[in-house]
């Protein structure tokens, strides 16, 4: 029974949403939620932990911030200095203020292709990687609610009939 999978299909987010409140509410585990686009207020439903990707993003900027200033300062103070305007680049202080266009620039650039790489890898959305969805209708128009049995200690025909109660269309046993 550990190794069963059910699968119940919908075709409105906000009936599979108080689908899940009423599941949830009857101590049902649900495994994950399968949709075309995010269903706002699934997550603390399901039980879905907040995301941690903005520590990531704000790691990730500070390393090309980091990265940025350090490469201004090797190319336009130390490696080949240049008198611009009549301004010597003898000192990094003395320049910040010009470099705060391209470390801005370099800043973004860093945490926004990081924690892209970071969702690509956290969620195994890799190309080449074959996709975790079971259903390929769930990418177009319709909503599909994973659950195991061997989690709830109840078998898959109470599951199904606590399933059927909520609108599903089909229920299906994998």
């Amino acid at each position: 029974m550990a190794d069963k999978v059910i699968y119940a299909t919908y075709d409105d987010d906000m009936v599979l949403l108080e689908g899940a409140k009423k599941l949830v509410g009857k101590g049902i585990h649900i495994h994950d939620v399968f949709s075309p686009f995010p269903i706002h207020g699934i997550d603390p439903v399901i039980g879905i932990k907040q995301t941690r990707i903005a520590i990531c993003g704000f790691i990730y900027g500070l390393i090309g911030l980091s990265l940025a200033l350090t490469g201004m300062y090797y190319f336009m103070i130390y490696d080949w200095p240049m008198n611009i305007g009549g301004k010597p680049n003898d000192f990094f202080y003395q320049n910040i203020p010009a470099f705060v266009p391209i470390s801005f620039e370099f800043t973004v650039l860093m945490a926004a292709h990081g924690m892209a790489l970071t969702f690509f890898i956290r969620n195994w959305t890799l190309p080449g990687i074959k996709a975790r969805n079971p259903y390929p209708y769930t990418t177009d128009d319709k909503f599909v609610m994973e659950i195991h049995p061997g989690d709830n200690h109840m078998s898959a025909e109470e599951l199904t009939k606590h399933l059927n109660e909520t609108g599903t269309i089909k229920v299906e046993e994998r």
